[in-house]
């Protein structure tokens, strides 16, 4: 019986592992995607003369949807809705 807890507590913790692992992944691809926005956003705001204001809620959009938060921001600026 104790063998047979004992491998269940072994899958078990794979599994734990397995999904920690994977949500590891997600969360690093979140801040790369966050961290790449943010720059394009700055690059595009200082090199290209892109007239979009920099503020706390443009630069929240762009951190928290990282790339197509900079696209989102863009068509809502030069859609005239908002920043």
């Amino acid at each position: 019986m104790s063998l047979l807890v004992e491998v269940i507590t072994l899958l078990a913790a794979i599994a734990i592992l397995y999904i920690l692992w994977k949500s590891l992944e997600f969360i690093s691809y979140l801040i790369v995607n966050s961290i790449m926005g943010i720059i394009i956003f700055w690059v595009l705001s200082t090199y290209f003369m892109v007239d979009v204001p920099i503020n706390i809620l443009s630069i929240g959009v762009v951190a928290i949807a990282g790339i197509p938060g900079v696209i989102l921001v863009l068509v809502i600026h030069f859609l005239g809705l908002g920043f």
